[in-house]
């Protein structure tokens, strides 16, 4: 297995630091955000380029900056416990984005949000992954996202029954 230009696995792991390959190689969206309850919501983005090793003031106007992209950024100062449902979710999906990974595995990401908040984070997504060469692989039963995404496959029992490719404009 090969993501970007690093070779992960061949006949056994090609990484030893897989908690480095998790933070810098694949982010996560899940269903429940898993926010940290005693930092607020711009450490909670920042803390994974801070553990990267970005300097502070950078690994924060990054949090920032996408906290503002995803309309939350009034709340940067806040802890998780003072968010509603949707604005956390939003924080977890800039705490995915924040570090830029090759790799996005998201859980129904868009669960928690209303329609056009919906739509504008999965257009967020698919715009950092036209402009970061980003793959972002989602499992949702949200039918109004669908139509964004270049590639569906759908899978019933394990098995993938239909595969559709370019379903929306590049």
């Amino acid at each position: 297995m090969i993501i970007g230009d690093n070779v992960i696995y061949d006949d056994g792991w090609k990484v030893r630091d897989l908690r480095a390959l998790r933070r810098d190689l694949i982010g996560f969206i899940f269903q429940a955000p898993y926010l940290i309850p005693f930092l607020d919501v711009t450490d909670n983005v920042a803390l994974l380029p801070m553990l990267a090793g970005k300097p502070n003031a950078v690994a924060r106007k990054e949090a920032r900056d996408l906290l503002d992209a995803l309309d939350v950024g009034h709340r940067a100062a806040a802890m998780p416990s003072q968010l509603s449902g949707g604005e956390q979710q939003r924080v977890s999906i800039a705490r995915a984005l924040v570090n830029r990974p090759p790799v996005i595995l998201a859980d129904e990401p868009t669960a928690p949000l209303d329609s056009v908040r919906a739509l504008a984070v999965i257009d967020l997504l698919n715009t950092m992954a036209r402009q970061f060469a980003t793959a972002i692989i989602v499992v949702t039963h949200d039918e109004k996202i669908i139509p964004t995404f270049r590639r569906l496959y759908n899978i019933r029992d394990g098995v993938t029954i239909e595969e559709r490719q370019d379903a929306a404009s590049p």
